[in-house]
């Protein structure tokens, strides 16, 4: 725990998906969750971003809601940020989980030849074994040869078939059977592989632990596969509307859909 952060009671930690949870997929984030937001930052909860989101594709969403202190969760829990509007680029890692790729990536060749691969590079983008659809992936993308994807340890990787049925991209993945990592295929035919045991949930439990927060006070919200591990840790864990059925099922209660603000229903509930 983090010395001299006394323990107040009623302060929770809330970590908060985006995509999905706080904007839609489209990109469109709807004033009454931006003001919702900021308000329970503002009555002293704690809000962490919790996302699948690189580092550099987090910031621009911390600025639309004008958080530039506290904490975030990036690249699915592998990598954590303070945030310090006195830094250059406005955070600073504190906590960083990487793998190697190769065994994963070698496996996932073989079975899928034509998928997209991108290996990120933390803090400034991504190596592609080939172009990724525009504003997938936040920061650069530099195409290199296939050998180059597998000679650094990375914090994430992600696999993407754009013209693949997510069903049918997913019976692949799970036919392959991967060992050693931790992976979350998600709403479209895409597959983040982060380190064994890294998980959104897993680091906003080293987060409660820092912040002094009662395991009682803990919130979570997401839409997403990557979003269970997460909510199953939370005291309170909330689907969106919009979630698959198999993250509903893992949620102590489901709030209405992104188009709908409904984590701001979520949010307003904590300042009653």
């Amino acid at each position: 725990m983090a010395s001299g952060t006394a323990y107040q009671p009623g302060r929770s930690l809330v970590g908060l998906d985006i995509d999905g949870t706080i904007i839609s997929h489209a990109g469109v984030l709807d004033p009454r969750v931006r003001d919702s937001i900021r308000a329970v930052a503002d009555a002293g909860h704690h809000v962490v971003i919790a996302t699948g989101r690189s580092v550099v594709a987090t910031m621009p969403i911390l600025d639309m809601l004008g958080i530039s202190r506290g904490y975030a969760v990036c690249s699915n829990g592998a990598v954590t940020l303070r945030l310090d509007p006195q830094r250059k680029r406005g955070y600073k890692v504190i906590e960083k989980v990487t793998f190697d790729p190769k065994p994963a990536l070698t496996l996932l060749r073989d079975e899928l030849p034509d998928a997209l691969v991108a290996v990120e590079v933390l803090g400034r983008g991504f190596l592609v074994s080939s172009p990724f659809p525009e504003g997938e992936l936040g920061g650069k993308q530099k195409v290199v040869p296939w050998e180059r994807l597998l000679e650094r340890r990375a914090t994430r990787v992600t696999l993407r078939m754009p013209d693949t049925e997510p069903d049918a991209f997913m019976a692949h993945i799970e036919r392959i059977g991967l060992h050693e990592v931790s992976y979350a295929v998600g709403w479209t035919a895409w597959l983040d592989i982060n380190p064994e045991g890294v998980s959104k949930g897993a680091a906003l439990e080293l987060m409660r632990r820092r912040l002094e927060v009662e395991p009682a006070d803990t919130v979570a919200v997401g839409d997403q596969r990557n979003d269970i591990e997460m909510l199953q840790w939370a005291a309170r864990g909330v689907a969106m509307g919009n979630a698959p059925d198999e993250v509903k099922a893992v949620a102590n209660e489901v709030t209405g859909d992104v188009h709908h603000a409904g984590l701001a229903d979520v949010l307003e509930s904590l300042l009653d």
